[in-house]
């Protein structure tokens, strides 16, 4: 029987480069599926993962028209925020050892507050009501969060399946919302909302580009979530509970007011990122806002070492899956799952890495009946 066998002492070396042998191990599985499907594996993935950090220009089929400015390095940038942003606030909810799943689901809420607060707030300055609407997110992030709190405290039901299970329920609140009630009525029968008024809008740091102020608050939001880990008594908490639950209680900690806060924590970030991609991409709400980043900021989370600034690396990296991919379509005619499976490729050769260096693999001899 093969089994797995805790390592005395795991090389620090091996845990620190783990991420970096899951890419390079994705980028050699990735190349031989690409062969296998019959195409050029060094093409294809100069394209996925290299062309977004140039500029690329798509002519139109009219020669006629002018062109069309499609990605720059700056795009990779604007995918990574929200990636960045919720991956964080897993990293946390996960050093707890709770598993908050339903990411994707707290992101759509906080659009959906975020929203209710551009369509319906009264006219004020900027800089009174773009910070209310990003509060806004927060709250309905925290709310949609708050639900598998209350039932794994209270009624001690497991987090992964309530907040997967809830992520549905959100999307078909925004799809039923911009289909009826917030429906726009100039539309022309396109299931979308008003557009938000300028007010609500990020503003732009790097002016050509659509690189925006949410790369700054995502930084920000790393760095502080590094030094409450690290730094505070409340971190402290969140290590040990996640660690030891049993020593946690022993020093008086409160294993239900840990699990309330991180889940509400990662709940209002990533209903903080739908606030803000909205905001800064489309400016108005539709029934698809979310990209699938709730569920793709898990593998952000894991890629970063479960460290909030490991989280700004990770959501790079996965931003370029995101670019790759869109550009993989227009130029190689690739499907749009393609992007789905490296992602996943990724995941899965990164909790190898992660297992194979924490433990080894070692044969155990299991005695026969006759033995006995």
């Amino acid at each position: 029987m093969i089994t797995l066998e805790p390592r005395v002492a795991p090389s620090r070396l091996l845990l620190i480069l783990s991420p970096v042998l899951a890419i390079v191990l994705m980028l050699a599985a990735g190349a031989i599926l690409l062969w296998l499907m019959g195409r050029e594996p060094g093409q294809v993935l100069y394209v996925y993962f290299f062309q977004p950090f140039h500029e690329a220009w798509l002519w139109l089929v009219r020669p006629e028209e002018r062109a069309m400015w499609v990605y720059t390095p700056s795009e990779v940038l604007v995918k990574a925020i929200p990636l960045a942003l919720i991956g964080a606030g897993l990293a946390v909810c996960f050093r707890a050892n709770v598993w908050n799943i339903g990411a994707a689901g707290q992101y759509t809420l906080g659009a959906i507050f975020a929203g209710a607060m551009a369509l319906f707030a009264p006219e004020g300055p900027a800089w009174v009501m773009l910070p209310l609407y990003l509060v806004a997110g927060v709250l309905g992030g925290m709310v949609w969060a708050a639900i598998p709190a209350l039932l794994r405290t209270r009624f001690n039901a497991n987090e992964i399946l309530v907040s997967l299970m809830l992520t549905y329920v959100a999307t078909l609140l925004l799809d039923w919302l911009v289909r009826g009630w917030w429906k726009n009525p100039a539309g022309m029968g396109f299931p979308e909302t008003r557009d938000f008024a300028e007010v609500f809008h990020m503003p732009v740091l790097l002016d050509g580009t659509r690189l925006h102020l949410g790369g700054l608050i995502a930084v920000v939001v790393a760095m502080a979530l590094a030094v409450m880990m690290a730094r505070t008594i409340r971190g402290f908490e969140v290590r040990v509970i996640g660690a030891a639950p049993r020593a946690g209680a022993f020093a008086g900690f409160s294993q239900s007011g840990t699990i309330w806060f991180v889940l509400l924590l990662s709940g209002g970030l990533a209903g903080l990122a739908g606030a803000i991609e909205v905001s800064a991409t489309i400016q108005q709400l539709q029934p698809d806002i979310a990209a699938n980043y709730g569920f793709v900021a898990i593998i952000v989370a894991f890629l970063g070492r479960l460290n909030p600034v490991g989280a700004l690396f990770g959501g790079l990296v996965l931003g370029v899956t995101f670019i790759g991919g869109e550009n993989a379509q227009i130029f190689l005619k690739l499907p749009k799952n393609v992007t789905g499976v490296f992602q996943g490729m990724l995941l899965f050769f990164l909790l190898a890495c992660d297992t194979l260096t924490r433990y080894r693999v070692v044969r155990v001899r299991v005695a026969g009946q006759g033995d006995a």
